[in-house]
């Protein structure tokens, strides 16, 4: 028999996640982004838990080129573009979207002479100083596009650095809204600045096109729980409990030593650990439910366990029932305790975890 550890992916919760995207921007179509092996819940499932999008975005190559091979006819956009030149061919090939985001790739497709037209979108640095032309340089790059045979229709994008903080004081939202249009302002194409937390908390920001990721998968970007916007989590784990062990005050749990009773406990050994995809610098209070209680971790997370306090738990035993985030505990709020976010947990998911699908 294999690990009693199992990762479940709600299919239904996919798509009720994108409906609730598409309703907050109705005037909008929508990228579903399935980066990252779809966050981790798999490419092709979210293919059919997206079906309903106008497009997908992802960053991979090979993964939009297994998209047309699994049957998706509709577009696909590479959000960071293509990385190298013969890649252009493939654009073609595989009827990809592109962002272009820098002068090199720029020069790559001025250089490709493609003999089928693609249509690109032209990326604005608008304060967040990761990839894209800054507005000084924007129009320029717009004219070097237009002036290329092989590029069909030229779209607008941006991404916001501080969605879910409209006040951040440093660089506000409103004031990337302001810097993309001026920098779009008269040039004909559609446009898209909406990520999760803008599609959330800024609608009027949707433009042509939104681009929802975390959200998707019934995590939150931030500022509410996913709850609270009404999202559905689409991935649970849950595991079993494959030991028990009774120790009293000054006892020590697991490596290191990190955790020391202060009186009796109940300690149970769960079936995953780091290499499952666990947060390894998860701390001692984590939460988990085990057989419907809540508890807490409590010790290091080892490579293949973590250990948590039975002593609320009324008749803990080997097989006892462990949701390690899933109803009852989100994602967000066992990320929030490991001091990182939702998306690394689904995104970490080890490939030995077992996978079961419901619809």
């Amino acid at each position: 028999m294999p690990r009693p550890l199992i990762a479940t992916i709600d299919i239904a919760a996919l798509r009720s996640n994108l409906a609730l995207a598409k309703a907050r921007a109705p005037q909008s179509k929508a990228w579903a982004v399935v980066k990252a092996n779809a966050y981790g819940h798999g490419l092709e499932r979210g293919m059919r838990g997206f079906a309903a999008a106008d497009g997908l975005g992802l960053i991979e190559l090979d993964a939009a080129a297994r998209l047309r091979e699994l049957g998706w006819n509709k577009r696909i956009l590479l959000l960071e573009g293509f990385f190298e030149a013969s890649d252009t061919k493939l654009l073609a090939e595989h009827r990809l979207d592109t962002v272009i985001h820098c002068e090199e790739q720029l020069l790559m497709l001025e250089q490709a002479k493609l003999q089928t037209q693609i249509d690109v979108h032209l990326k604005l640095n608008s304060g967040m100083n990761r990839l894209g032309f800054t507005p000084a340089r924007y129009r320029a790059a717009y004219e070097r596009l237009r002036a290329i045979p092989a590029v069909r229709h030229i779209s607008f994008v941006t991404h916001f650095a501080n969605a879910e903080d409209p006040d951040n004081p440093v660089l506000p939202v409103q004031e990337q809204v302001r810097r993309f249009r001026e920098a779009t302002r008269d040039l004909p194409g559609e446009k898209s600045l909406a990520n999760s937390a803008t599609d959330l908390l800024h609608p009027a920001s949707a433009a042509d096109w939104i681009r929802p990721g975390i959200m998707l998968y019934g995590a939150t970007p931030g500022a509410q729980s996913a709850e609270q916007f009404g999202l559905r989590a689409a991935m649970s784990l849950h595991s079993e409990i494959i030991g028990v062990q009774n120790i009293v005050a000054g006892d020590a749990v697991g490596y290191g030593s990190a955790f020391v009773a202060t009186a009796p406990m109940t300690i149970g050994v769960v079936a995953c650990g780091y290499a499952d995809g666990y947060p390894r610098h998860a701390p001692s209070g984590t939460p988990v439910i085990v057989d419907g209680v809540k508890t807490r971790m409590v010790g290091r997370v080892s490579m293949d366990m973590i250990t948590v306090d039975l002593t609320p738990v009324a008749k803990p035993r080997v097989g006892s029932k462990v949701t390690l985030w899933g109803a009852g505990l989100p994602i967000d709020e066992v990320a929030n305790a490991a001091g990182t976010v939702g998306y690394e947990l689904m995104c970490g998911l080890a490939p030995r975890v077992q996978i079961v699908e419901v619809n």
